[in-house]
């Protein structure tokens, strides 16, 4: 059995330009350049969930990760949702009820749109970096040809066994396998569906190794050695860690929200739309719990508009309570230490586990 994990992490690594089987988990507004830099100096792999980002600044990004480092990194973006459903009077109850959990909201708020689409795409092409990883959904086949073209490799995140088998099938070079314990967003292709399929990773994981014949990385509640020797124990050829690097100082997070992970237990934390509208992991908060008996969500991006000046606020502020505090289950064993150290550290606590 060791000699197969050995096998699988080597053969990951020396593919994908790595000195060690640990990947950042690409968190959207979570993913300085200093963080991917102290990465990949330790021999994993950096990222940026691109999200948020113009394109010239995930061009940007790019190039100071690339002045700051040698090591590989990923890009990650979205797959867009339809055009969301607007209903004004519905609008109107949530800025009523944001407007006791911080500043008044404007109507005008709600109209705000994400970057362009096709715009970051071409970006992170320009980017040219060595993997480019999709969630919420597959790229567009001609888009997925000209990263083939470029010798980009394709990352896929799925959250079910169906996603994994069309992603593999669209032609991803390996897949990331999200259990329902990973904080943020929910990776699931149908948003409808990311309650309904939560299924956690180590359920997951076999399955999707079973499933597929690309390589398969681990994502989703994995902060210590003992997570990582599991996961590559059921097959994983790498993981993929984000919380676990949130207490990092290269994260640079508020420091009310990384304060509170520490104390955050598993059942601290819970699926909520009451931050964008879609389905994510965060700490329960007194938003959070306020939320759940409140108005429904409006869809993703509009909650995400309707609750900016909330959020922004309350960062503003040191006010966890109301901040996007997103955590995955085991946010407690993250660590408050150097990333660059971390990585490390917890590559050769994984490795003594695992007797390698």
């Amino acid at each position: 059995m060791i000699g197969q994990v050995t096998a699988r992490t080597e053969a990951f690594c020396a593919r994908f330009g790595l000195r060690l089987p640990i990947l950042l988990a690409p968190m959207a507004g979570a993913c300085p350049p200093s963080l991917s830099i102290a990465v990949a100096r330790a021999g994993g792999l950096g990222a940026a969930g691109t999200l948020l980002m113009q394109p010239e600044a995930i061009r940007a990004w790019a190039q100071e990760v690339r002045a700051g480092s040698n090591g590989a990194f990923q890009l990650n973006l979205w797959i867009p949702d339809p055009p969301p459903a607007r209903d004004a009077a519905h609008e109107a109850e949530i800025r009523a009820f944001l407007a006791g959990h911080g500043p008044d909201v404007p109507a005008a708020a709600a109209d705000a749109t994400p970057p362009d689409f096709e715009a970051q795409c071409e970006a992170m092409l320009e980017a040219g970096p060595a993997i480019i990883s999709s969630v919420m959904g597959l790229y567009p086949p001609d888009f997925i040809r000209r990263m083939k073209q470029r010798g980009i490799a394709w990352f896929a995140n799925i959250s079910t066994v169906a996603e994994a088998r069309a992603a593999e099938a669209a032609g991803a070079d390996a897949i990331v396998a999200q259990g329902a314990e990973a904080g943020g967003h929910r990776g699931a292709f149908n948003a409808a569906e990311a309650e309904a399929q939560a299924v956690g990773l180590f359920a997951l994981l076999p399955a999707v190794v079973d499933a597929v014949r690309v390589p398969v990385i681990a994502t989703g509640g994995i902060a210590d050695a003992r997570g990582i020797a599991a996961a590559l124990v059921l097959g994983a050829s790498a993981v993929q860690i984000g919380t676990g690097f949130l207490r990092t100082p290269e994260a640079r997070i508020a420091p009310a929200w990384a304060d509170a992970l520490a104390a955050t237990l598993p059942e601290d934390t819970t699926l909520t739309r009451a931050f964008s509208g879609r389905a994510g992991r965060a700490i329960r908060t007194d938003y959070v719990r306020a939320a759940a008996t409140g108005p429904a969500p409006a869809p993703y991006p509009v909650q995400r508009a309707l609750t900016q000046a909330m959020r922004d606020a309350a960062t503003k502020a040191g006010d966890v309570q109301h901040m996007q505090a997103w955590a995955g289950q085991s946010a407690a064993l993250a660590r408050a230490m150097p990333a660059e150290a971390l990585v490390g550290t917890l590559w050769a606590e994984a490795r003594a586990l695992l007797g390698m």
